[in-house]
């Protein structure tokens, strides 16, 4: 019997949810070797700068910092190398054509397990100016106050 999947998170990227506007997600698997493996599994993974693009047919993870791991014999990894990401042809031609636009760039959502392997979310991403971070804070807000003021109105009744 066959037990599903779980996707539990390794790393989230919260500055990017804030910085873009997120048209759309992809999930790509990731190419890593033995030291950065046993790393993840510690949680010595930020993506907080890591941004993807595509170079030859392929899509690479830049900025994404896997620290070394501790107990590792001679050979060790670097902690902030390129990496491959591991995405369907149909999907690297999508995030081709969608970063040849201006002001669209391919930022890295969240890392997470699902069963034994590494998964990384990346999302076309469209970068917000000033005043609309502001605007989503005022909505945000603005949402938070009304919930609670029906919370406040349903106790009293």
């Amino acid at each position: 019997m066959a037990t599903k999947a779980t996707k539990k998170d390794i790393a989230t990227n919260r500055k990017a949810l804030r910085d873009y506007e997120i048209l759309e997600k992809f999930e790509a698997g990731i190419e890593l070797v033995g030291t950065e493996v046993k790393s993840v599994r510690d949680g010595k993974i930020n993506i907080n700068d890591a941004f993807g693009r595509v170079d030859g047919g392929q899509v690479f993870l830049h900025g994404c910092d896997i620290q070394p791991y501790v107990r590792a014999s001679h050979t060790q990894h670097e902690a902030r190398r390129t990496r491959r990401l591991l995405l369907h042809k149909k999907e690297i031609n999508r995030l081709y054509g969608q970063t040849q636009i201006k002001g669209l760039t391919v930022v890295c959502l969240r890392a997470y397990w699902v069963g034994q392997r590494i998964k990384i979310e990346i999302g076309i991403g469209k970068g917000k100016a000033q005043r609309d971070q502001r605007e989503d804070v005022k909505k945000r807000e603005a949402k938070r106050d009304a919930e609670r003021a029906i919370a406040s109105f349903n106790q009293r009744r």
